[in-house]
């Protein structure tokens, strides 16, 4: 079966309609990029390098890491957020590739939802790619009651990212969420029905 890539932009609604797919697909395996940074960060040598290349700065006088102090500063610094992916990405690419290949001859479908899978490369893994995209303005709105943050920050986070245009442009896929659950339901239902009526062939 097929290993699905899905990306989108920050706030556009990745993991809604992830949980879809997992509705309609309850046999399913799925990898949450996110979940393994998180994991990651609790990593001792990770930590390390993380100490390396930030500083003190990101950690309290215990030696835990602050994660919001380490999010401000690549969402504020491009050059400090390459630094932050040089060290997790290709550790998080590791494991969703060893994943990928053992579900590979598996009857079930493999889906990796991955925030950067353009900006990383991820979708030379993928047989497709799934982009979530809704317009700036939802966006935009959805960011800020999430992160609990005003219009200018959330567009800075949006602009640290790839265009979602040039994702778009790049997609088998695009499911487009302005509205509801329901709707995204919608669409999930289609792309099922369509991936479950292909014959896939090992890339």
């Amino acid at each position: 079966m097929p290993a699905i890539g899905i990306t989108g932009g920050i706030s556009t609604g990745k993991s809604t309609f992830v949980d879809c797919l997992r509705e309609l697909l309850p046999n399913a395996t799925f990898f949450d990029a996110d979940e393994a940074a998180h994991a990651l960060l609790n990593v001792a040598h990770v930590q390390k390098e993380i100490r390396s290349e930030f500083g003190t700065k990101v950690f309290s006088p215990r030696g835990d890491l602050n994660r919001s102090k380490l999010r401000a500063i690549v969402f504020a610094d491009a050059t400090r957020k390459r630094a932050l992916e040089r060290i997790l990405h290709p550790r998080i690419r590791r494991q969703w590739r060893t994943e990928a290949k053992s579900h590979r001859n598996s009857p079930k479908f493999f889906f990796a939802d991955i925030p950067l899978l353009y900006e990383t490369g991820g979708e030379s893994l993928c047989d497709k790619v799934v982009v979530l995209a809704s317009s700036l303005k939802v966006q935009l709105a959805r960011l800020r009651k999430r992160m609990s943050i005003k219009n200018a920050e959330a567009r800075q986070m949006i602009n640290s990212q790839m265009p979602l245009e040039e994702k778009i442009r790049r997609a088998d896929h695009v499911v487009w969420n302005n509205g509801s659950r329901s709707a995204l339901m919608e669409q999930a239902q289609l792309l099922v029905a369509s991936w479950q009526g292909q014959t896939w062939t090992k890339k």
